[in-house]
């Protein structure tokens, strides 16, 4: 598992699909807002990539996100658009709703700068979230990323066109915080 001072992120496990897929997917808003598509409904038991990570798939690295002191599921993170050649990646994250507010965020951002910088040995992180995603912008720049431009109404989500803030950080840029 890695851990930060709040989190730990581990592999997908069996018992985390119910609960991501009621309190996440589930979710009309919240997932046409994460997704970038249109929401669609995930049929119980399915093998939707969104849901049940395929652990040979090169570019996506998932994880579920749980509390360190009592190991409760909180959410799910991503490093996803994995370029080997480029050195760089994305990063994604989604916490459940009771989880929101806490913290977890930035120190969810924080683990995965590790896990792509450190374990990975990639150059650059990118994020790409909606412009009224304060909690993730909030994350994002608490762990050094800069915002590097706006793409303006560029996702239509529920029935409106909403401007995307993208962030990167570089690895020279980066200010580790200690890791136990």
């Amino acid at each position: 598992m890695l851990r930060g001072s709040k989190v730990g992120l581990r592999a997908r496990r069996e018992e985390d699909m119910p609960i991501l897929h009621a309190e996440l997917f589930d979710d009309v808003a919240g997932s046409a807002r994460a997704e970038g598509s249109p929401w669609r409904p995930i049929t119980p038991g399915s093998k939707d990539p969104r849901l049940v990570p395929d652990d040979l798939a090169p570019g996506r690295v998932p994880f579920s996100v749980v509390e360190l002191g009592s190991g409760a599921l909180v959410g799910m993170a991503a490093l996803w658009g994995i370029d080997t050649h480029h050195r760089l990646a994305h990063i994604g994250m989604g916490l459940l709703p009771a989880a929101r507010g806490k913290g977890y965020g930035t120190d969810v951002v924080g683990v995965l700068c590790h896990y792509g910088f450190v374990v990975r040995g990639l150059h650059r992180l990118q994020i790409d979230t909606l412009a009224d995603n304060t909690a993730m912008l909030r994350s994002a720049e608490r762990n050094g990323f800069v915002r590097e431009g706006v793409l303006r109404a560029s996702a239509w989500v529920m029935g409106e066109w909403l401007d995307e803030v993208m962030l990167g950080l570089l690895v020279e840029e980066w200010q580790p915080h200690s890791r136990p």
